[in-house]
C-alpha cells in the first residue's frame, strides 16, 4: 500500500510519537509510507530516515497562510498518488475532508485521538476545528479512534458510527524498558538517592493536563511525606508555564519540585520515577502511562480516557480535579511498592508487553487499511 500520513508537525507529543511508530512499522512491513507535515518541526527525523519513511514539510508560514498552503498540499498529494491518506488530529482531518473531492480513488482515514476536551479552555480556532471535524467526517471512508472513550465522544458529536474502529496505541517496549543505569543517572540529575520517593508527571503544559491539580496534590502530599521529589517534564506556552511556576511557589513547592522542561530522553526519565502520574481532565489513550509502565513504573492516574483500561489492577485510579484523593493515591501506591516490590514492577511491564505492544498497533492498522482498500 501507498500511505500518506498528514500531521501538523512531528514534535515531541504523544500523537506524534504514535504516528512515527505506526509509519515506521508499516514501512518495515513493506509498504510505501510518507508523512506530510504543515511546519518544519521534526524531532523524529533520524528515526524515520533510518527506516526509509519520507517526510515532506509543506512550509506553512503561519496560521493565516491558507490558500498557498492548500495548493502545496494538493500538489503534493497528487504527485504522491497514495492509496490512503491518514490524518492525525482535527485540522489535518478537516483538510483531508476538503481534499477528498480532488483525489479520486484515494481512501481517507480520520485519526481521532482525544476524548472529552473542555473546549472553553482553548482559543476560538481550536473550538471551531473540533466542530468542523465532525462535519467533514461524513465524507471520509474510515475513522480510527485510539480509545473507547474517543470513539464514544466522536459518536456523540455526530461522527458516522458505522465507519468507526478502535485501534489502541502501541508502545515500543524495546525503547521503554527497565534500565537501572538510567535510573541512577536521572536521580543524580535531580539530586536524590534511592531512599527519596520520586513522583513524576510527563505531559505538555496544557490546561487539559491539569497541572494545578498535580501541584495542589503535591502540596497536600508534602504534609504527610516531607522527603519527596516531584518532577514535571514537558513544556508549553510561556505564559501558562509562568503561571504554573508561580503557583508552585505559592504552594511552598520550591524545594520539592523539579521543572525539567522538554526532554527527548523520556524513557530514561521514566526509569528515575518511583510513581508515574497523570492529573488530566481529559485524555484519549494516554501514552505517558503505558510508556512508564513499559519501564516497570506503577501509575496513579485520574479516571480519564482509557487510563483505567491501560493500568488495570496494577495502578490506582482517582477522580479528576480532586487533589487530596490524588495525593492519597500516591501514598497508597508507594506503600504498595514497598509491600510488593519487584513483583509489582514486573506485572506493570508485562501488562503493556501483552496488551499494548507496537506490533499489535501496526498489524491491526495494516489489516484495517487493507480491508478499506478492498472495499
Amino acid at each position: 500500500m501507498k500511505i500518506v500520513f498528514l500531521a501538523r508537525s512531528l514534535g515531541l507529543g504523544g500523537a506524534e510519537s504514535q504516528l512515527v511508530t505506526l509509519a515506521a512499522g508499516l514501512k518495515r512491513r513493506g509498504h510505501k509510507v510518507s508523512v506530510f507535515i504543515f511546519y518544519n518541526e521534526n524531532a523524529f527525523a533520524a528515526e524515520l530516515a533510518q527506516v526509509g519513511v519520507s517526510v515532506r514539510s509543506l512550509a506553512k508560514k503561519g496560521r493565516w497562510d491558507v490558500f498557498p498552503f492548500l495548493r502545496r498540499l494538493l500538489r503534493g498529494l497528487r504527485r504522491e498518488r497514495p492509496d490512503i491518506i491518514h490524518g492525525y488530529l482535527p485540522v489535518p482531518n478537516i483538510l483531508i475532508g476538503m481534499m477528498k473531492p480532488f483525489l479520486k480513488g484515494v481512501k481517507s482515514v480520520f485519526g481521532v485521538r482525544a476524548s472529552n476536551l473542555e473546549l472553553k479552555k482553548y482559543d476560538w480556532l481550536t473550538r471551531l476545528s473540533y466542530r468542523f471535524e465532525a462535519d467533514f467526517a461524513q465524507w471520509c471512508d474510515s475513522i480510527v479512534a485510539n480509545s473507547e472513550t474517543g470513539r464514544a465522544r466522536a459518536e456523540k458529536l455526530g461522527f458516522p458510527v458505522e465507519r468507526m474502529v478502535v485501534i489502541p496505541n502501541g508502545i515500543d517496549t524495546d525503547r521503554f524498558r527497565p534500565d537501572s543505569d538510567a535510573r541512577a543517572r536521572i536521580r543524580a540529575e535531580i539530586g536524590v538517592g534511592d531512599g527519596t520517593p520520586v513522583v513524576g508527571l510527563v505531559a505538555r503544559l496544557d490546561p487539559m493536563k491539569d497541572h494545578p491539580n498535580f501541584l495542589h496534590a503535591a502540596a497536600e502530599f508534602c504534609k504527610r511525606v516531607p522527603n519527596v521529589k516531584f518532577v514535571c517534564v514537558g513544556d508549553g506556552f510561556p505564559a501558562y508555564r509562568e503561571y504554573l511556576e508561580k503557583l508552585s511557589i505559592r504552594l511552598g513547592l520550591v524545594k520539592p519540585i523539579v521543572w525539567m522542561g522538554r526532554r527527548e530522553d523520556v524513557a530514561a526519565i521514566f526509569n528515575g520515577f518511583d510513581v508515574a502520574t497523570l492529573s488530566s481532565l481529559s485524555e484519549g489513550f494516554p501514552n505517558c502511562l503505558a510508556e512508564a509502565m513499559a519501564c516497570g513504573v506503577p501509575c496513579v492516574t485520574t479516571d480519564v480516557g482509557d487510563a483505567a483500561r491501560i493500568v488495570g489492577d496494577t495502578g490506582i485510579i482517582v477522580p479528576p480535579r480532586q487533589s487530596v484523593v490524588l495525593a492519597k493515591g500516591w501514598f497508597d501506591m508507594l506503600r504498595r511498592i514497598r509491600d510488593e516490590g519487584s513483583g509489582l514492577r514486573e506485572a506493570v511491564r508485562r501488562r503493556i508487553v501483552t496488551e499494548f505492544s507496537r506490533g499489535s498497533l501496526v498489524v491491526r492498522t495494516e489489516r484495517h487499511l487493507r480491508e478499506l482498500i478492498a472495499g
